[in-house]
């Protein structure tokens, strides 16, 4: 009894303890959330491999991401061990659509064989993003990984500064998310300011697209382009709801809308109703900022695609850049209709709408950016080779910050602070080490795409071209990328200019590997 009089308090001052150094750190949000209740989630992660193989699921079986998926984006967050032993445990043989990759024995491009070379390497755009239009703030695209458009509002402030300092850090860019140019935003990294359809951060106080206000967004900030959203693959064709409760003096402020009162985000834009109107809206932006102009949107019926490019092809007006999005992308909210049925999965929709442009000869003048499910190497890799000259990550970036894929995210209690305006919560994520974290991620995902490039024999992911891809039927039969989406043979690749720039480019940047010094029978 004496003994248990003694061990009571003391296990009572241990555990509080564990909880002030859980409240206090800063390398974890769930712990600083919840402490103590936090460290169980670890526990269980670490044991999960094996409790999943005997009882769960395997390595491949959740979604949106597997566990195979989740654990190569956190490895590479925390520049740790991303490599997996023991060969795929992936079911190649039985799996329809599965892409393969092919190496080349021979190719002009030498992978060096030191396995840290080339982390820090940069891998910059093999097209000038508003070249071919001649914008007067033309310029190429640092990094072919970028981080896409989630909105302060959507995001907490803490992630949105997490991102901005990483993508300061990585050297990439950082798209606004319709939401607005928040301070957030405002930690080095360079923008794409994001327009969408309620023109959040440049309206004025009637919600109408306000010009001027927008011309001191853009020389108040390192924007570097504007997108307009016409829509994104989990809610295309709806407009948006932020409820009253959420709507704080800081997102008001950055919105341009009153404090405490609904947020509605229209379904249209009322600056255009038709492609002519679109473009005539580009070509004004674009002149009045200078700025290289461009378009993001899901893929659904391709009227729009048609005109839109027999409009630019027939009237010298056009887009710089065009984002599509897969259907497979995320939201923070959407009817679960739309998040599973509604718009094309990235693959057709890509191909459908690069196809429409390239069949007009504009698809050299124009800079393809994918986005949905594309921040893993071997979806991104597949992407590059359908023409895509840049990847937008989203949900990936928001794993390397520390999102657990609770898939809390319309209810604002996100568990590590990434998609909530919860306060408490949102301060357990640290912007300081996950901007870091939110680099790493980039660098390593640019490493694995310039590696993958190498082995298939050339400098540059842009390079890859669709023969350099088969996708499997089964076990016994695969097909060409080309053939399976019809691509003529020289579609999928920049023009000959731009790739030979970037290959010169490149074969500064990043050293060429190769072997010992030939022996006399092989030199004679």
């Amino acid at each position: 009894m004496r003994w248990a009089r003694h061990a009571v308090p003391a296990a009572v001052a241990a555990l509080a303890a564990v909880a002030t150094r859980d409240l206090l750190q800063r390398e974890h949000a769930l712990r600083r959330n919840f402490p103590l209740l936090g460290r169980a989630r670890y526990l269980l992660e670490a044991i999960g491999p094996e409790l999943r193989q005997y009882i769960v699921a395997g390595n491949n079986e959740e979604r949106p991401f597997t566990r195979d998926q989740r654990r190569w984006v956190y490895a590479s967050a925390k520049q740790q061990n991303n490599y997996f032993g023991f060969g795929t445990d992936n079911d190649i043989e039985f799996t329809p659509g599965y892409p393969v990759i092919k190496h080349r024995t021979f190719g002009r491009a030498v992978p060096a064989s030191t396995p840290t070379l080339g982390h820090e390497v940069r891998l910059p755009c093999a097209k000038v993003l508003g070249a071919a239009r001649g914008r007067a703030r033309a310029f190429r695209p640092e990094s072919v990984v970028n981080l896409s458009g989630m909105s302060f509002g959507s995001l907490s402030g803490p992630a949105v500064e997490a991102l901005n300092r990483g993508a300061a850090i990585a050297g990439c860019l950082h798209n606004t998310g319709e939401g607005g140019l928040s301070p957030y935003h405002r930690h080095g990294g360079e923008l794409i300011f994001q327009l969408g359809t309620a023109y959040f951060g440049c309206r004025d106080d009637r919600g109408r697209f306000d010009l001027a206000r927008l011309k001191d967004v853009v020389a108040g900030a390192p924007v570097r382009a504007l997108e307009i959203k016409l829509s994104q693959g989990a809610k295309p064709s709806l407009g948006g709801l932020l409820p009253a409760a959420k709507v704080s003096a800081e997102i008001a402020a950055t919105r341009g809308i009153p404090v405490g009162k609904d947020c509605v985000s229209p379904s249209r834009h009322a600056e255009f109703s038709d492609c002519d109107s679109l473009l005539d809206w580009v070509e004004l932006l674009a002149a009045e900022t200078g700025l290289p102009v461009g378009i993001k949107s899901a893929v659904g019926d391709l009227d729009f695609w048609t005109e839109l490019t027999d409009l630019m092809r027939d009237t010298g007006r056009g887009v710089d850049f065009v984002t599509v999005d897969g259907g497979e992308g995320g939201t923070g909210a959407a009817p679960l209709i739309f998040t599973d049925s509604v718009s094309l999965p990235f693959q057709q929709g890509f191909t459908r709408v690069y196809a429409t442009f390239a069949e007009r000869d504009l698809h050299e003048q124009v800079v393809f950016v994918g986005s949905g499910k594309l921040g893993l190497p071997d979806n991104a890799t597949v992407a590059f080779a359908l023409g895509c000259d840049m990847v937008a990550v989203g949900r990936e970036a928001m794993l390397a910050i520390g999102c657990i894929q609770a898939q809390k995210c319309h209810t604002d209690t996100c568990p590590t602070g990434v998609a909530t305006q919860n306060a408490w919560l949102a301060r357990g994520l640290d912007p300081a080490s996950k901007s870091v974290r939110a680099a790493h991620y980039v660098k390593t995902l640019r490493r694995d795409l310039l590696k993958v490039a190498e082995a298939c024999g050339v400098e540059h992911p842009g390079l890859i071209d669709t023969d350099a891809v088969e996708i499997l039927g089964g076990r016994t039969t695969s097909t060409p990328l080309r053939e399976v989406y019809g691509y003529r043979p020289e579609w999928g690749l920049p023009s000959a200019a731009d790739r030979a720039a970037i290959a010169a480019l490149m074969s500064q940047e990043a050293p060429q590997g190769g072997s010992a010094t030939p022996s006399p029978t092989a030199q004679n």
